[in-house]
């Protein structure tokens, strides 16, 4: 399966592209559905993410 076909890959690309449009150039009513999709895309973002366990085999640097 193509890594590019999964949920969370369009979500970060989705957002991503959001985050990239130069907002000062937007009238207020633009800027305000630009900010409510970014907040909505990192709920969705939020919602999707598998859930953290200890036994994921995560090891961290100190």
């Amino acid at each position: 399966m193509d890594p590019r076909d999964t949920p969370g890959y369009r979500l970060h690309r989705a957002l991503s592209n959001i985050s990239n449009i130069d907002i000062d150039e937007l009238d207020p009513a633009d800027r305000k559905r630009i900010d409510t999709a970014v907040t909505l895309l990192e709920q969705v973002s939020l919602l999707t993410r598998p859930p953290a366990t200890e036994d994921a085999g995560v090891q961290v640097e100190s």
